[in-house]
């Protein structure tokens, strides 16, 4: 893999990664705590019906104990997206899981600013549904840790008890218990073979996306067409701006105007997948993306998507030169893109 779709990969990451991060503090601090732990539980919720059972497949996991496949899926899944974990294996009735700080999904000092139950919403929405996914109703999570109320590490573990647990009983919490050590030399691994480094450099950039895309719906059902537009466009706007710098160095582009912005805007959406088409004259550059990768399997979804995602777009031009306009039209599955001197 070539230097240039190595850099491309991990600015996607980048962008996509503070975007998830950044759209649920914008609905914690700008709409409600309740507001931001339903965003997290749906979002996990919906992604673990899409991607968990075929992903214990991907990952050749699915003929092991539950209580252990679903430790090492997560352990490997998580991983491959670039997330800091830990696993330990107790019997094939119990196995853990650890996230370590830095946490991946509220990394540096944007932690502070997630609540306990927002935090928690994750594991009701994916964690303690693994049970009732694999058909195994005595299978369930305890978390014994959670970094944002200062324990060292997201961690818990999967326990098979007894008996058929209720609802309320699929993730429980027990801030008492430890982790015991994990031994590297029972760590799950990839089979090489099947995931070289170029597939899990593409990995990490899609990890970041597919959260994103996830919240995309989830949004309108639970904000509506408006305030989706709002929330996810604030949030798009803000993160422009702020990795716009820094996503530009990391693909090499140094000038300013319309044409070096239009080489930013089709090497990201390069790197996301997508075919484009870069045209500029003085004063004026263009760029044409047949598709919108993010939201394939979503359509149709209401405009007020993509209009917020698009709030990327403007707030990166707003950093790279306030001077300059941005026009972002949709018209038969082509993104059109115009950067224009005022």
């Amino acid at each position: 893999m070539s230097e240039v779709i190595s850099r491309g990969y991990r600015a996607v990451e980048i962008l996509y990664h503070a975007y998830l991060t950044g759209l649920i503090l914008t609905t914690v601090s700008r709409r409600s705590r309740a507001d931001g732990a339903e965003l997290l539980f749906r979002t996990f919720r919906r992604q673990h019906l899409e991607k968990f059972l075929p992903g214990l497949v991907k990952l050749g996991l699915s003929k092991l104990p539950h209580a252990v496949a679903c430790a090492q899926y997560h352990y490997l899944s998580n991983q491959m997206g670039g997330v800091k974990t830990e696993y330990a294996y107790e019997s094939d009735r119990k196995a853990w899981v650890r996230y370590p700080p830095p946490r991946w999904i509220w990394y540096g000092s944007a932690i502070c600013g997630i609540p306990s139950r927002v935090n928690a919403a994750m594991l009701h929405g994916w964690h303690g549904h693994n049970g009732v996914t694999l058909g195994n109703p005595r299978l369930g999570f305890v978390c014994t840790g959670q970094t944002v109320d200062g324990h060292p590490g997201l961690e818990g573990y999967y326990l098979e008890h007894d008996r058929d647990l209720a609802e309320d009983e699929r993730v429980r919490f027990a801030p008492g218990e430890v982790m015991p050590d994990a031994d590297p030399a029972r760590d799950p691994r990839l089979d090489p073979a099947a995931w070289p480094t170029e597939r899990l450099e593409l990995v990490v950039s899609r990890y970041a996306m597919a959260y994103v895309r996830t919240a995309l719906p989830v949004l309108l059902e639970l904000l509506g067409p408006a305030d989706t537009r709002r929330v996810l466009g604030h949030a798009a706007r803000l993160i422009g701006m702020q990795y716009h710098d820094e996503t530009m160095r990391l693909l090499g582009i140094a000038d300013s105007g319309p044409a070096a912005f239009a080489r930013y805007l089709a090497a990201l959406a390069a790197a996301q997948g997508e075919e484009v088409a870069v045209s500029s004259e003085p004063g004026r550059a263009r760029v044409r993306q047949k598709g919108w990768r993010l939201a394939r399997g979503l359509e149709p979804l209401d405009a007020a998507a993509f209009e917020g995602w698009a709030e990327l777009w403007h707030g990166a031009l707003a950093a790279h030169d306030r001077w300059l306009r941005l026009s972002v039209t949709r018209e038969a599955g082509t993104i059109d893109f115009v950067i224009t001197s005022r």
